[in-house]
């Protein structure tokens, strides 16, 4: 566990979804929970009769807000020993008809936002020698799916960067967890997905199919977003956390699928790789 029998959880982007039900989840239990949203009023009702959860207004994406909440959850609870960084939502477009906008705001909130919470939350972290990461990317972190290309981009951005923070955190007792959900229950593909339609018929078997798919699966996917909240807070009772956790039986196998790919490529390529060193007299 994070630190004790009792954890500190700061839970992003908590008014629905992963969210929300891992916030009602980890409260339940009886542990310090920090609940955020831009909204302070989607989240109030989580901490109805519950001293030990705090309900704050926080936009990852302003600084001063970010650096607000952190500051308001150590005031309060004297630490941070989980931080859940859920907090995005997705945009599909073709690559081409992606608009500047849309994949700026996108990344802002996806991984600016991200990183920034993180960076607000780790000198605690740091100071005390514990802690968990769990970065909340997407099946689209390893794989590149038509009509998400900006999304997925996101998403890899963190995994990335979660590897440098996971070596970088290791000897200083923080751990990191990237949790990759396939399509679930939640409004990441109803309220919550920015879409800019397909108009070129070039992309219509493409991009645009995969647009459609995705609005017409919202509310019948297999994911249920209860069971991953507690597949979350089994991370954290784990001594040796996973650094990656697929969720879903589509996910997992497409995760997989896509891995086996890639090592299949490049180790099919050792002799072209090993051509282009120098010599070894050089």
């Amino acid at each position: 566990m994070a630190s004790s029998a009792t954890p500190v959880w700061f839970i992003s982007g908590c008014s629905t979804g992963f969210g929300r039900e891992l916030a009602k989840l980890v409260a339940a239990r009886g542990w310090a929970t920090v609940v955020t949203a831009r909204d302070k009023s989607r989240v109030a009702d989580l901490a109805e009769g519950n001293s030990q959860v705090l309900p704050l207004a926080l936009d990852v994406t302003d600084a001063k807000a970010v650096t607000a909440a952190v500051a308001a959850a150590e005031e309060r609870f004297g630490a941070i020993d989980v931080l859940v960084n859920n907090a995005g939502y997705g945009y599909q477009a073709s690559v081409e008809e992606g608009e500047d906008s849309e994949i700026r705001a996108q990344f802002e909130a996806n991984v600016f936002g991200l990183f920034a919470l993180t960076r607000a939350v780790l000198p605690g972290m740091r100071a005390r020698r514990r802690g968990h990461i769990i970065n909340i990317t997407s099946v689209a972190g390893f794989v590149g799916f038509p009509g998400s290309g900006y999304y997925a981009a996101s998403k890899h951005a963190v995994e990335g960067w979660s590897d440098a923070l996971a070596a970088e955190g290791a000897p200083l007792g923080i751990k990191v967890t990237c949790v990759e959900p396939g399509p679930f229950r939640t409004d990441w593909a109803g309220r919550s997905l920015k879409q800019t339609p397909n108009r070129i018929a070039d992309y219509a078997e493409t991009a645009g199919s995969r647009l459609k798919m995705t609005a017409d699966i919202s509310g019948k996917q297999a994911g249920d977003p209860v069971r991953a909240g507690e597949a979350m807070i089994a991370l954290v009772d784990n001594p040796n956390p996973p650094r990656h956790l697929v969720l879903g039986l589509w996910g997992h196998d497409a995760v997989v699928k896509k891995l086996k790919e890639r090592l299949d490529e490049v180790s099919g390529l050792r002799d072209t790789a090993l051509a282009t060193d120098y010599p070894k007299d050089r």
